[in-house]
């Protein structure tokens, strides 16, 4: 194991570091507010003055009907977008609802108009405002990516824009900083968190020679290294054109509301158009129309919309695409990547393989008391170890780190020393013919005194609830399929696979191959994936559900449907839950509206209910569509399985 070291660089600096000096204004990537909330907006304030000049100045009809004309005058490119939609032979309930405004407007009763002018607006509204959009996805990956880099040259570190970036450059990168460019470290020893971009759980130590990607998040060391690839061709790059064509392909969750709404909309026009007949009476057509608005359904959905993502929020579950909510409890295959999702995402020392004459409490304080002097990526989890097991310390000497050697010390008289199993079996002797065969997982070896004592095995240790939560998605959840999906190795990938009960497994896959993967598992049927890295986005995109675990990555987080704020898996069981219910409450409101709306067309068509009439019982059913929708933001303690 090798102690890190500063590298020395060039102190004369040209131009300010990317991270302190001024840089071009960020593209300003939020959505802005679409035509659909202008209208909404226009249409409550009509209904609001039509009110008040009619019920509380006490004016008449005739003079308080203009507010209302305006709300409807303000609906017109809606019904310009229904009937561009009835070009393209597309039926929904909105277009239902666009014949209702055209219909009160012919019976001259203004205020159920402008009340389906808001219903339509805002629902369309509320979901643009809702949804997650590309350039959010693409803005969060720009933020990040660094936009200068500091080149060395002439014995001065001068700061470039990345378009000015050359194969065969030395770069300095750092502590803590973005690596702009992929490359090869000729200067400098460290470690660089490649989580999100490979998979690899762990901070993994870099020395001369090593490779480095871009958009890896350096350590505490500065590192030079020199460019082997463009920033256009780099690591970083590939994954915003996967996630750029990911998001081109995604294709559109179809509403419950339009899947309910198509037949609706249909037995809605049959029914005005057989009273007309049958009676020979065209006001029974508006009658009919009038209380077939779909008011149920386009309040209901919306409403249980966002009582679900306040109970999701409550949760700390945060909800980007509510289309989602319709979806998730019908999703039959379930896609974990491994790194922090399933596991913690850190090295746990998991087993100790002593020799015949060594305790493991004496290999494990030998171990550790040479460790507290290192900043290893792995010297955590043996100091970790020791403290659980209340080892005591021993005092320390001579102690020494010297590339590709390891650690060593003495601690009394005996010499200690910590290295890897290529060291060991280089150097030959009986060492290296005493120590067991390599096993899966990272691994440190121990000598004592030049002789065999230890070898230390670590893992990327899975979470208390990864098997109990895979266990459960069957029986509680119909999941049929269950797969791991991972960049990492094929050993750690097996074993952490075999820890939670997962029998599908995939491992050292790309960004490109996790989407093509997700993208034909989710032509075959419903899918949700789960990861918490840069390198799983576009897969996010490709899933019917895609779900950020956890807050590392802006960019996880702005292409995934929902964010799991807190590191429990139970809060994954916690939104499907809330999908479910959201889903059954909305389905409750608008078929039952629905069915009771469909009774006073019979009578409508009969010639039994007046348009009138029909305007206050259709009312009447939207409100009480709208309190059975308003349950779903009630509170419950049954939105989680026993783990």
């Amino acid at each position: 194991m090798q102690m890190l070291l500063e590298t020395e660089v060039p102190t004369e600096i040209v131009a300010p570091a990317a991270t302190r000096g001024p840089v071009a204004p960020e593209k300003d990537n939020r959505v802005q507010p679409s035509k659909e909330i202008y209208i909404a907006i226009l249409a409550a304030l009509g209904i609001a003055t039509y009110l008040g000049a009619r019920y509380l100045f006490g004016l008449p009809e005739e003079q308080a009907k203009w507010p209302l004309i305006v709300s409807l005058l303000a609906g017109i490119p809606l019904l310009f977008d229904l009937l561009l939609g009835l070009a393209k032979l597309r039926l929904s309930a909105d277009l239902l609802a666009g014949i209702s405004i055209a219909a009160s407007v012919a019976l001259g009763q203004y205020l159920p108009g402008a009340i389906v002018v808001l219903m339509l607006s805002g629902g369309v509204a509320l979901e643009n405002h809702a949804t997650r959009r590309a350039s959010a996805v693409l803005g969060a990956l720009a933020k990040r990516m660094p936009r200068l880099a500091h080149r060395c040259h002439d014995g001065k570190i001068v700061d470039v824009g990345l378009a000015d970036v050359a194969l065969a450059d030395r770069l300095i990168v750092f502590p803590h900083e973005i690596c702009p460019v992929d490359g090869v470290i000729i200067d400098g020893r460290g470690t660089m968190d490649e989580s999100y971009l490979t998979g690899e759980p762990f901070h993994i130590a870099k020395a001369s020679g090593s490779e480095v990607l871009s958009g890896a998040v350096n350590g505490e060391a500065a590192l030079t290294i020199e460019v082997t690839h463009l920033p256009a061709d780099s690591r970083y790059a590939k994954i915003t054109r996967v996630i750029q064509q990911a998001e081109a392909n995604r294709p559109r969750m179809r509403r419950i509301a339009d899947r309910l709404g198509a037949w609706y909309t249909l037995f809605g026009l049959a029914i005005a158009v057989l009273g007309w007949v049958a009676g020979n009476d065209p006001s029974r057509f508006l009658a009919v129309l009038v209380i077939a608005t779909p008011c149920p359904l386009l309040l209901a959905m919306p409403i249980a919309i966002i009582g679900a993502i306040s109970v999701a929020a409550s949760r700390a579950i945060i909800i980007k695409n509510p289309a989602m909510l319709e979806r998730i409890d019908s999703c039959r295959t379930v896609i974990f990547d491994k790194t922090g999702t399933l596991t913690y995402g850190r090295p746990t020392l998991t087993s100790m393989n002593c020799a015949s004459d060594i305790s493991e409490q004496f290999a494990l304080q030998m171990a550790a008391s040479l460790e507290q002097y290192s900043k290893h990526p792995l010297a955590g989890a043996v100091m970790d170890r020791a403290q659980r097991d209340s080892v005591t310390l021993a005092p320390l000497s001579d102690l020494i780190e010297k590339p590709g050697y390891g650690l060593s010390g003495r601690i009394g008289s005996i010499v200690v020393r910590l290295t890897g199993r290529p060291a060991v079996l280089a150097e030959g002797g009986a060492a290296a013919l005493d120590m067991p065969p390599a096993a899966p997982g990272l691994e440190c070896i121990l000598l004592l005194d030049g002789t065999y004592a230890a070898t230390f095995s670590f893992h990327d240790a899975p979470r208390t609830d990864s098997r109990s939560f895979v266990g459960h998605l069957g029986p509680h959840h119909q999941v049929q399929r269950v797969m791991l999906l991972s960049g990492d190795r094929e050993e750690e990938v097996r074993y952490l696979a075999a820890e939670v009960g997962i029998t599908e497994v995939l491992f050292g896959k790309s960004p490109e191959e996790k989407l093509a993967i997700v993208r034909e598992e989710a032509r075959a049927g419903p899918t949700l994936f789960l990861g918490d890295g840069i390198n799983d986005a576009p897969a996010m995109q490709a899933a019917t559900v895609g779900i950020a675990f956890g807050q590392n990555s802006d960019i996880t987080a702005e292409t995934a449907d929902a964010v799991i704020l807190e590191t429990s898996l139970a809060k994954v069981d916690e939104l499907i839950h809330i999908g479910r219910r959201m889903r059954t409450i909305a389905l409750q409101s608008a078929i039952g509206g629905m069915a009771l709306s469909i009774v006073g067309m019979g009578l409508a068509a009969a010639g039994y209910l007046p348009p009138v009439a029909g305007a206050i019982a259709q009312e009447v059913i939207d409100v009480a569509a709208v309190l059975n929708a308003l349950r779903v933001a009630r509170t419950t303690k049954d939105l989680r399985d026993n783990l």
